[in-house]
């Protein structure tokens, strides 16, 4: 299989540790930050941050519709924590005009685990990426409150879901970037691939 082109979007957030775990996943890694570079890949991830501040930053480059046309197309995309909620087609507790990129039929709550002093780490069994937990770095994370039937549920913490999955597109709460754990962007690069 050729070596797939993965953008993360670089708006605000933990670009720069997307990038690094793509790389040792396989990928050719590239920051996205104009909509004529959505064109030049072959999946995105969208990072944890602070989801109002990405939200309002894609209105403001002119990225949001761009990026909503590309997911709908059948982008594989990949939201961790802020990107999970980028990619909801509902959310809980945001501001009145935040906006989303949509993409996995999920109602999500935002810092639904509390705030940035309450931050954890867990082991998360996640359905799919084999030998063992994964390491899930939680802060101000959100949770899903509820899927469609369309969504793929692949891992729970606390009775709370924390990873899903809607066909090429693909949310966790957590952070598994910051962890030197890379499985579950191999997982994403696999889709990628497939797709």
């Amino acid at each position: 299989m050729s070596t797939p082109v993965i953008g993360v979007l670089a708006l605000q957030g933990d670009v720069r540790e997307h990038l690094v775990a793509l790389a040792a996943a396989d990928a050719v890694a590239r920051p996205v930050r104009r909509a004529e570079e959505l064109a030049e890949i072959d999946g995105l991830v969208i990072p944890g941050g602070e989801s109002t501040t990405m939200s309002k930053l894609a209105i403001t480059f002119g990225l949001l519709e761009p990026l909503r046309e590309r997911v709908r197309a059948g982008l594989p995309t990949y939201g961790t924590c802020a990107g999970m909620i980028m990619v909801a087609d509902k959310i809980l507790d945001g501001r009145d005009d935040q906006e989303t990129v949509g993409g996995i039929d999920m109602i999500v709550r935002r810092n639904a685990f509390g705030r940035q002093n309450e931050s954890f780490e867990a082991a998360v069994d996640i359905a799919g990426i084999g030998s063992g937990p994964v390491e899930g770095v939680f802060i101000r994370a959100p949770w899903v409150e509820s899927v469609g039937g369309e969504v793929d549920v692949l891992a729970t913490h606390q009775g709370h879901i924390v990873a899903v999955r809607q066909g090429d597109v693909l949310a966790t709460s957590f952070h598994p970037e910051l962890t030197g754990d890379h499985r579950v962007h191999r997982f994403f690069v696999e889709m990628v691939q497939r797709a």
